[in-house]
């Protein structure tokens, strides 16, 4: 199954948690490139001293948000009451992937996933 990483997983790595690290590494043995987003990116990178987030990323594919998708967006955010263009965004492209999310913002996430046709996975970092 794919998965989709939340800035709270970015974070976890960057902290070097070994869970987080150990659950990443299965997921690469297993041939599955985890995905996350550019934004995603932009709220966990801080300084370019981070090297352990560096290293982590580039396991990762790391998905740009496109002129396209900034109505979806929009609109998901509306449907669901929420505001933070980020999460929805990942719920959007783990809903385009059929993905399960890593999060550490489960409640934010899941309410934007109800709002889907297809709700998609959420699991807690």
């Amino acid at each position: 199954m794919s998965v989709v990483y939340d800035a709270g997983v970015l974070v976890a790595a960057d902290r070097n948690d070994r869970n987080t690290w150990a659950d990443h590494r299965v997921r690469l043995e297993l041939g599955t490139t985890p995905i996350t987003t550019a934004l995603v990116v932009a709220q966990a990178s801080r300084s370019p001293r981070q090297a352990q987030l560096r290293r982590f990323l580039s396991g990762c594919d790391i998905e740009a948000f496109t002129s396209e998708q900034a109505h979806d967006v929009g609109a998901l955010l509306g449907a669901s009451r929420t505001s933070d263009v980020v999460d929805a965004h990942v719920v959007l492209v783990a809903s385009a992937h059929h993905a399960l999310v890593i999060t550490s913002d489960d409640d934010d996430i899941k309410r934007l996933s109800a709002q889907l046709s297809t709700p998609i996975a959420v699991q807690h970092v």
